[in-house]
């Protein structure tokens, strides 16, 4: 389970996730046993990585991911959402391995440990570099996966190199035109909706810690057991400066959505903006899926608040593809159904993934 709160916005942009955790009010006396946690967690973190964690330099930057199992077994590629990172998938890996799948999970630009390249990029630059990591781990196939965000990797990924992808899981993202949804708005809720772009509400990564600590204590959720390790990921010191602070202070710049005007230059004139940004804006699975000769699965979460109301998009995609696209629907559920529904969701994906290899 992700260590942080995660919050979607109904007036989201398509697939952005903005993860946000509320300063928790923790008493003296258990100060004390967060500290004894986050010790460990720096032990746990620091061990993991060792085990699981690598990096290879692609042409666009030192790419951070992880891996579990045997590389000999079939591959299976994570493409995390927006404000994550690979660790996203930590709940479910173990589960992937025993089925008998060989998994990695990306960091991104500007999530995890990946930097944020000094050239422009976008989500295709980002399919080069998984490109660039299975050539260099000699697999030549694999199994391509997203969340939000990362399905639209993952569809990237097909368009660009169909001749590598065994098969294709989509959650809440990559089969659908992410503007489908503000497209459909008049002008005056598409205003109304920007306007909570311009929100002065402080996130965790707007501010600075005098300890690695003290960051880690304000993501620290105490509804949920151990030492969410995990979270070390997320922090990042800033040695000139003797603070700490959360990794995402340039994440709204990137996605470009610091405010209502980019927000509205972003759904309407994507051409304009900056390339990462408009990548995500540009992609249409109607056209890359027309010739679809690769096995999908789509996982979509139904709800009244569901910041990707793509239902009907989806059924209707399924009906064009109909011996390619298995379709799952999870009622009542928000966009973070590998969160809400871990079990279910990892039964769906390994039942898909093994059907997927007859």
């Amino acid at each position: 389970m992700n260590p942080i709160k995660v919050l979607f916005f109904s007036i989201t942009l398509q697939s952005f996730m903005i993860v946000s955790a509320s300063a928790q009010d923790f008493s003296v006396e258990n100060d004390a046993s967060i500290k004894k946690l986050y010790k460990a967690a720096k032990v746990d973190y620091t061990a993991f990585e060792k085990t699981h964690g690598n990096f290879i330099q692609t042409k666009h930057v030192n790419m951070h991911y992880l891996t579990w199992g045997n590389p000999s077994d079939p591959c299976f590629v994570w493409v995390h959402g927006s404000m994550n990172n690979g660790y996203e998938l930590l709940g479910i890996a173990d589960s992937l391995v025993r089925a008998g799948f060989f998994v990695i999970a990306i960091d991104y630009y500007g999530h995890g440990k990946t930097t944020i390249p000094d050239h422009e990029v976008s989500l295709y630059h980002v399919a080069d570099d998984i490109k660039f990591l299975m050539d260099n781990l000699s697999i030549k196939k694999a199994f391509i996966g997203g969340f939000s965000r990362g399905g639209y990797v993952a569809t990237a990924f097909y368009d660009a190199y169909p001749q590598s992808v065994s098969g294709l899981v989509l959650e809440d993202g990559g089969s659908v035109s992410s503007n489908t949804y503000y497209h459909k708005l008049s002008s005056e809720q598409l205003n109304v909706t920007s306007k909570k772009f311009d929100s002065t509400t402080e996130q965790p990564w707007d501010r600075t810690y005098k300890s690695e600590y003290e960051a880690y204590k304000s993501l620290y959720d105490p509804n949920e057991k151990g030492n969410q390790f995990s979270i070390m990921a997320l922090l990042e010191e800033n040695v000139a400066e003797k603070n700490w602070s959360i990794i995402y202070s340039k994440m709204m710049s990137l996605f470009h959505l610091e405010n209502n005007e980019q927000f509205l230059n972003l759904t309407l004139r994507p051409t304009k903006v900056p390339l990462f940004a408009a990548s995500m804006m540009l992609i249409e699975p109607r056209i890359i899926f027309r010739n679809l000769n690769v096995p999908v699965l789509i996982l979509d979460a139904v709800s009244k608040n569901d910041p990707m109301p793509f239902e009907n998009e989806n059924l209707k995609l399924k009906s064009q593809h109909p011996n390619w696209i298995d379709y799952v629907a999870y009622p009542d559920t928000e966009h973070n159904i590998h969160y809400e529904h871990p079990k279910r969701f990892t039964f769906d994906v390994i039942t898909f993934l093994k059907k997927s290899m007859h």
